[in-house]
Order: C-alpha cells, then structure tokens, then sequence
C-alpha cells in the first residue's frame, strides 16, 4: 500500500511500494506503427514496472502534479512521477524539490553561480533559489 506523505498545492507525495509484482503483457518484438498484428493475441511475454523503473526502492516515491507550470515538457496536472531522491540534480534536469516549506517541480538551471527553477509554462516566472 502507498502512503500519502505530503499533500500540497504543486505535489501530492506518496511512498513507493515495490514488494508487489504487477505482470502486465510485453510486446517483446515492437509495435508496428501500421496495420497491427494478428500475433498480439497470443502475447505470453510480461514484465513488471517495479523493476524496470524503480532503480532505488530505498529513495523512491511517488509524486501526483497539481497545476500546469510543466506542460510545455509534457508533464501535467494528473500525472504521477516517479521520484528518486538518490540522484543528483543536475542543470537542464526537471527536479522534485523542497522550497519555502512546499514541493515543486521544476527544470533546473545553472547559471554564473546562480540556481534557478524554471517551468515549462510561459505563464510562470522562474523561482531564483537563494
């Protein structure tokens, strides 16, 4: 079961529970782009999300996105994140963070020794993180 952590205006924070197996089908051979396949019937193949995207059960967890400041990177309001505090933010990156007492997620940037929060909404101004 996950656990509701946090619950704010940008994220919503869940734990992440990888016991669980969930075996769902896999198109092993690839997915035609044109007329589909008579052999998708008899798929055999499964695989399990847990372990193909969750590298770092210990540092995982959820994220449900409140609002549209990323939907110009394709993230929007609904959405879940998988978010592994195990890796290192890095410039260019879209991070989970922690600012003035709420989560946010935002892409990072660097610059002449300056951090910034930037969203992918015309609509949004970027957060200078002092």
């Amino acid at each position: 079961m996950n656990l509701k952590l946090h619950t704010g205006p940008v994220l919503d924070i869940f734990s992440a529970n990888t016991e669980t197996d969930l075996a769902l089908p896999f198109v092993e051979n690839g997915i035609s782009a044109g007329f589909p396949s008579p052999a998708l019937d008899f798929v055999e193949v499964s695989i399990d999300l847990n372990k193909y995207l969750i590298k770092h059960p210990s540092a995982t967890f959820y994220g449900r996105v409140k609002g549209d400041s990323l939907k110009n990177a394709g993230i929007h309001h609904g959405d879940l994140l998988i978010i592994d505090r195990s890796v290192e933010p890095t410039n260019g990156k879209i991070a989970v963070c922690y600012l003035d007492g709420e989560f946010t997620a935002k892409r990072i940037k660097t610059a002449q020794d300056m951090l910034w929060l930037v969203p992918e909404n015309e609509q949004y101004q970027p957060i200078k993180v002092t």
